[in-house]
């Protein structure tokens, strides 16, 4: 009689809080549901953005739901460094190997810095090999920055797109913010995007310089903070009300649409 087929493992998609690198942080079941928090304490394997910050995370899990093995016994992965760089949606990347514990019948949790992996974020090209082999892939319930950000907005929330970053240098940023800005006016598709939190201030002055008054404008900031400031108005507004002046240098998403 020949053994049966080991079972092979689950991918979970484990959402982190938005207060990574933040000054403040909350709870995390301000932000994450009982059931999320005991599913991550029940992982051994991880694949991650990056290990200090997993440890970190999954220090705070573990004052709520006891780990079901000490943090210094896990077995954690991070995604190479150039996939941080260059993103790894294009299929460049092969994350196969990572996934070597799932074929063994250990569920493993895919896991960035903050908010849902692979949505803004590194992970697709795990998610995508998972799939390949037939894994489960399972998302959990969590904060994604985006969705929220684009519910308060008050823009078009039937037809949107994200753009990732802008560029930085001055001329190239203040074409493409003409560009989605000519896209979002003539389609009604809501433009996102974001920004490191130390150059909010300048995406912002240069919005208000480039944009035309009636385009409307959302930048919401420290999500699920108790610092949380969402501000929507025409960028003539934002200029009549001087609203630049209340957006924090937390991280942020900015929205441009009609």
């Amino acid at each position: 009689m020949s053994a049966p087929a080991l079972q092979r493992g689950r991918l979970f998609l484990v959402p982190a809080p938005l207060d990574f690198g933040c000054e403040t942080q909350a709870p995390l079941t301000d932000a994450l549901p009982l059931g999320t928090l005991q599913a991550a304490a029940g992982l051994q394997h991880w694949i991650t953005e990056n290990a200090k910050s997993t440890r970190a995370y999954l220090k705070r899990v573990n004052e709520i739901v006891p780990l079901a093995q000490p943090i210094q016994a896990l077995d954690i992965q991070e995604l190479p460094r150039e996939v941080h760089k260059k993103g790894d949606h294009g299929g460049n990347f092969d994350a196969t190997p990572l996934l070597a514990p799932a074929l063994q019948g250990f569920d493993l949790g895919l896991l960035s810095e903050a908010g849902m992996p692979a949505v803004a974020d590194p992970g697709s090209s795990v998610v995508r090999a998972a799939h390949a082999l037939g894994l489960e892939v399972r998302p959990l319930v969590g904060p994604v920055s985006l969705l929220l950000a684009l519910a308060a907005s008050g823009l078009n929330g039937q037809n949107f797109a994200f753009v990732g970053y802008l560029p930085q240098d001055a001329t190239e940023r203040g074409q493409r913010i003409r560009e989605l800005e000519s896209l979002a006016l003539k389609t009604g598709q809501t433009q996102l995007f974001i920004e490191t939190p130390y150059r909010n201030a300048a995406l912002l002055q240069a919005l208000l310089q480039t944009l035309q008054h009636n385009t409307r404008l959302a930048v919401s900031s420290g999500l699920t903070l108790s610092v949380q400031t969402i501000l929507s108005d025409s960028a003539k507004g934002w200029k009549q009300r001087n609203l630049s002046e209340r957006v924090t240098g937390q991280p942020a998403v900015f929205a441009i649409g009609r």
